[in-house]
């Protein structure tokens, strides 16, 4: 019974100290300019109002960074996805020399920070012409989204009996036969977890777009909220209502797709 009430309390504390700050961020996006600088805490706007997001969507390039940000965080994730699932693959079922030297360089890539690649990144997309373009940001993220990925996948491939697609290419199914039919819908719960992975990483990711992108209308939401910065003045209502924007489609993507993740893992279990 002590131990139940001291895992409880844990649990409880632990959930208002992850919900306190969405909480705060929603409650100042509805909260009038005189309730946000006032000294005096107000822990629900009185009255509420929808001005905030009303000047952020109207005064702002909100809507065409929201544009651009999914524009990208998609096409990421389904580059990640594509590439992730034939490099995993390959590194887990065919046998080739240097497949394990190979397999711990992608790790390795996977380890050096961004910060140390985008002087070269850029240097390599102005030399190609896509240097301000979102074309520079769909090649870049991939380099750190698919080594992780690829490791990530390359355990699921490994928890999938080798019999199954021995039978599917004894029935007469090619390799990619195999690979498409059985391997992945098996693997899904593992392709599904990358995919979001990639898309999250590309979503929040600030320091790329800030310095391979320059223009206001190609700009993704990380950087443009700088955009509601001016020197020492922080337009709070606008830059919690983007906050609220922002982070809504995530948490609607990992609440739908959790489910999927779950029936995945279970037919998994049932096919196997």
């Amino acid at each position: 019974m002590i131990g139940r009430t001291v895992t409880g309390g844990f649990i409880a504390v632990l959930v208002i100290v992850v919900a306190l700050p969405f909480y705060w961020m929603l409650n100042t996006s509805f909260k009038g300019s005189a309730q946000i600088q006032s000294l005096e805490p107000y822990f629900y706007p009185s009255p509420a109002t929808l001005q905030n997001y009303v000047e952020l969507i109207r005064a702002t390039n909100f809507l065409w960074w929201l544009r651009n940000s999914t524009a990208v965080a998609l096409g990421s994730a389904l580059v990640t996805i594509l590439v992730s699932c034939l490099a995993g693959y390959s590194l887990a079922r065919i046998r080739y020399p240097g497949r394990r030297v190979l397999a711990t360089m992608v790790l390795v890539v996977y380890l050096v920070p961004p910060t140390l690649l985008f002087i070269p990144l850029y240097t390599i997309l102005r030399g190609l012409g896509l240097a301000n373009t979102l074309w520079a940001l769909l090649v870049a993220y991939p380099t750190f989204t698919v080594p992780f990925c690829t490791w990530l996948l390359m355990g699921f491939f490994r928890t999938i009996p080798a019999d199954l697609e021995d039978a599917a290419m004894v029935d007469g199914a090619s390799r990619v036969q195999a690979f498409r039919r059985v391997i992945l819908p098996l693997a899904a719960p593992g392709v599904l977890a990358a995919g979001l992975f990639a898309f999250t990483l590309a979503w929040n990711e600030f320091l790329y777009a800030l310095v391979f992108v320059h223009d206001s209308e190609l700009k993704t939401i990380p950087v443009g909220l700088n955009d509601l910065m001016f020197g020492d003045i922080f337009l709070w209502g606008q830059l919690m209502a983007a906050s609220v924007l922002t982070t809504v489609p995530v948490i609607v993507l990992y609440t739908y797709l959790q489910r999927y993740m779950v029936e995945g893992l279970t037919a998994g279990a049932v096919k196997g």
